[in-house]
């Protein structure tokens, strides 16, 4: 996991995020915060909170998922990237960390348009479905448990409209995925979604060496 682009040194990190990213202050503070607690890498990098908030702008996204929310930085990205009246349904299974981004949502002015869930993201996705939510979603974020990726992919395919769009996070992991000595379950969850991404044709995607990697699906 990394919360800065795989690769970069730090000086030339700090110009892509000076040059490449309008970060605001409640974002920057909010980052600031989350670097301090021991589990900081599993934030996502200023870089690719730029590009959900333009993949937002771009779809005209007013309904969002969102799988692993943290301390809700790229939930508040995507957040402030909708109109007024838009939507993002966020996964989480932790109390503690979506404490911090509540109190951000609501500072930012946008708690009315998150609606937290929770829970198991599995769990939470199979009773959208039940709920007739099946092709509502615009626009999708991944990035929760890795050795669950490829059941989370089936349940986003289904959860997204023709034509909307979802971003996985992680799928370089940190060059594991490339490494046959590394048969982990979370890497292993990668390399499966990976590959069958590679090969469903029901998506179009792009893989992205921003971060830790990202690739993009859209639904056909």
């Amino acid at each position: 996991m990394s919360n800065a682009s795989m690769g970069l040194p730090p000086d030339l990190q700090g110009y892509l995020v000076r040059h490449g990213v309008r970060e605001t202050d409640i974002l920057k503070r909010l980052r600031d915060e989350t670097a301090l607690l021991p589990q900081h890498n599993m934030q996502i990098a200023p870089e690719q909170g730029a590009l959900l908030a333009l993949f937002v702008e771009l779809t005209g996204a007013t309904r969002c998922l969102e799988i692993g929310t943290f301390t809700g930085y790229s939930s508040l990205v995507v957040a402030l990237a909708m109109p007024a009246d838009g939507t993002i349904v966020c996964c989480d299974v932790s109390d503690e960390w979506t404490s911090v981004a509540r109190r951000y949502w609501a500072e930012a002015g946008v708690a009315d348009r998150v609606d937290l869930r929770l829970g198991p993201a599995i769990d939470t996705m199979d009773q959208l479905l039940a709920g007739g939510a099946e092709g509502t979603f615009d626009f999708a974020f991944v990035d929760a448990r890795k050795k669950e990726y490829p059941d989370y992919h089936e349940r986003v395919v289904r959860l997204l409209r023709s034509g909307g769009l979802a971003a996985y996070d992680n799928v370089l992991w940190g060059g594991s995925v490339v490494d046959d000595s590394v048969q982990d379950e979370e890497t292993l969850g990668v390399r499966r979604l990976n590959e069958r991404l590679a090969a469903d044709e029901r998506v179009s995607i792009a893989m992205l060496p921003v971060a830790d990697g990202v690739t993009l699906a859209r639904k056909r």
